[in-house]
Formats: C-alpha cells, sequence, structure tokens
C-alpha cells in the first residue's frame, strides 16, 4: 500500500510541482487548498503529467475541523507537506494582520491535528528571509536568525519557533524546515508552473506576463544598492529541482534516517544573480525583449542573499541541477502555453 502524504496549498505554485514528484516517487497525495492562490485545474495538470489524479479537498487550513474531517476520511496520512500561505513581502507589509493570521493559525491547527492522527513528520516550507540581511555570503544554516524585514518574513521565523518548540515539548513528530531562496520556472511539460491570481506578487510572473504584453513594464526596485549594478541579488532555483527536495525530505524522514527530531536545510544554488542579470538572461534565452524601468527601493526588500546549498549537498544528497538560463526558458514556454490556452 502506498503512503499517504497530505500537501497543504498542492494546487499552488511549488505545491502543485511536489505533487507530481511525490506521485513520482509512488506516494499517494492529499491536496487540501483553499484556492484564494491558485486555481482547482491545477489537479487536471498534474494527472497530465504523472498519470494519476491526487485526492483535492478545497479547505482553508485555518478553518480546523475542515481539516480534521480531511485527515479522518483520510486515514493513515503519515506525513504533512506544509506550503499553505500567504507569501508576498510587499503585500505583508500592506495586510500584517492577514498574513500573521493565514501563517501562524494554519500550522498551529496542523500541530495540533498531526498527534490526533498519527502523523509522523512535518515538511515546513521555510524561507531565506529568516537570514534578513546576512553579514556573511553566501549564507549557511549556522547563519543567525535576524529580525524579519517584513510580517512575511516575521511569519517564517514565528513558525519554525513553534515547530520547535511543539517537538521539544515531545510531540511525537518529526519535522524537516526547508529555507528555500527564490523559486522560478516551471514544469518542462508546460503544463503546470506559477500562474497566480491577479496582478503577480512575484517576479518571474511578473516578467513573463509583461514580456507576452499583459503588462506594460516590470519595475525594478532600486539601482543603488551595494551590489555590481544596484539591482538586488537573489539566489534562483528550479522550482522541479526544489520540489525534489520535498520527496527527499520526506523519505528522510518517515524512514527514520534523520539524526535530529528537526532538521534545516537551505534549499539554493549557490549562485547570487542580480534583478538586471536575470532580465538579461531572460532576454539572451528567449530573444524576447522585456520593458522595464527602475523605480524607487521597496520596503522590506533585503539587498543580497545566496545559499551555501552544502548542508543539503551532503546530508540529503540533494542538488540543483538546472541552470537560471535553462529555467527562464521553462517559465517563457509556460506563459506561451498560457497564451494558447487562452487563459490572460
Amino acid at each position: 500500500m502506498k503512503t499517504k502524504i497530505l500537501v497543504t496549498g498542492g494546487t499552488g505554485y511549488i505545491g502543485s510541482h511536489t505533487v507530481v514528484e511525490l506521485q513520482s516517487a509512488g506516494y499517494e497525495v492529499v491536496i487540501v487548498d483553499n484556492l484564494s492562490n491558485s486555481n482547482a485545474d491545477v489537479v487536471d495538470g498534474i494527472e497530465k503529467i504523472s498519470g494519476i489524479r491526487p485526492s483535492f479537498y478545497e479547505v482553508d487550513c485555518n478553518d480546523k475541523p475542515g481539516l480534521a474531517k480531511v485527515l479522518t476520511e483520510n486515514a493513515g496520512i503519515k506525513g504533512i507537506i506544509h506550503f499553505a500561505a500567504s507569501k508576498a513581502v510587499g503585500e505583508s507589509v500592506q495586510k500584517p494582520l492577514m498574513y500573521y493570521r493565514n501563517n501562524l493559525v494554519t500550522l498551529i491547527n496542523l500541530l495540533e491535528l498531526m498527534p490526533e492522527h498519527g502523523v509522523e513528520g512535518l515538511v515546513f516550507s521555510s524561507s531565506c528571509t529568516v537570514y534578513g540581511q546576512p553579514d556573511i555570503l553566501p549564507v549557511t544554516e549556522d547563519a543567525p536568525v535576524k529580525p524579519a524585514m517584513s510580517p512575511y518574513g516575521n511569519t517564517k521565523q514565528i513558525n519554525e519557533e513553534i515547530i520547535k518548540d511543539t517537538i521539544h515539548s515531545g510531540a511525537p513528530f518529526k519535522s524537516i524546515i526547508l529555507r528555500y531562496f527564490n523559486p522560478i520556472g516551471a514544469h518542462p511539460s508546460g503544463i503546470i508552473g506559477e500562474l497566480p491570481n491577479g496582478v503577480p506578487q512575484n517576479l518571474i510572473p511578473y516578467l513573463t506576463q509583461t514580456a507576452i504584453g499583459i503588462r506594460k513594464e516590470l519595475s525594478v526596485f532600486g539601482n543603488d544598492y551595494d551590489t555590481p549594478d544596484g539591482s538586488c541579488i537573489r539566489d534562483y532555483i528550479n522550482v522541479v529541482d526544489l520540489a525534489k527536495a520535498h520527496v527527499i525530505a520526506m523519505d528522510r524522514m518517515l524512514g527514520n534516517k534523520s539524526e535530529e527530531k528537526v532538521e534545516i536545510f537551505n534549499l539554493g544554488t549557490g549562485r547570487g544573480v542580480t534583478v538586471l542579470e536575470l532580465i538579461e538572461a531572460f532576454e539572451k534565452g528567449t530573444g524576447v525583449k522585456v520593458p522595464h524601468k527602475i523605480v524607487g527601493r521597496r520596503e522590506g526588500d533585503i539587498e543580497k542573499v545566496w545559499a551555501n546549498p552544502e548542508h543539503a549537498n551532503k546530508v540529503l544528497g540533494w542538488t540543483a541541477k538546472e541552470s537560471v538560463e535553462d529555467t527562464l526558458v521553462t517559465a517563457w514556454n509556460w506563459q506561451l502555453k498560457l497564451r494558447e490556452r487562452g487563459i490572460q
């Protein structure tokens, strides 16, 4: 019998790619998602790629009785991957209470329900934002967690503490916390990718929508940072590479290979790329120009951050394989497929 995994936010960007990889690895997947930033059609896309249709429940993780019902109806769920969260830095500055409710209460609900339903492990979707502006680059897992520069970043820090405190108190499960750097790209099939509802809050969908003419121009927030061209530096990681790390983490927890009850891993490429370099790489890889303008800095943005992924490379046996250039081409192919389907 296949091992059952619950994926919250499983119709979202990273969630949907992870569901595909979980199913390919032989897991049975149950998705819960409130569709606040995704679409139920994504389940069709997952089925097209993997040949398997995951169970899907339109449930908000703030709804604890709703979550409990899903766990009861799908008895035997062994692991949870928790993606469901609001995730835009800029929006979190404008709507902090929404972020604290969505990102903290949802996790607390899951942690309370896990022992009642015999769930053995939680993979938590965290972020490099917990490091703030690091003193030393590239960033290792030993770097200090700094005061958050946005409510979004703060929710990730608080959630990590909630997980550690809960497990320290004797909760009967393990957790692996994955600190992502900047996921980009789409599945190579072009069947699933990043498709936020409304105006994109993330760079790449805004960039591809600008390149195809949906948006007038892309705003680059600041060109006066202490970086080679003045724009912010990030570590851009292919979303399929990122998804595969979640499968490895789940295998590790459920196979009792983890040395500690809570483990933390940075997931990145180890290469820092500026926003302007990213635009240039996109234009070079696709042959399509991206109209863009420099505007003022955006509140909550960190100047530069990229990963030292050696811990994940050695302990998990995971590495980011796809280049930024090739990944940007997958993002563009996804945008073209959306146009073919009459979306946007």
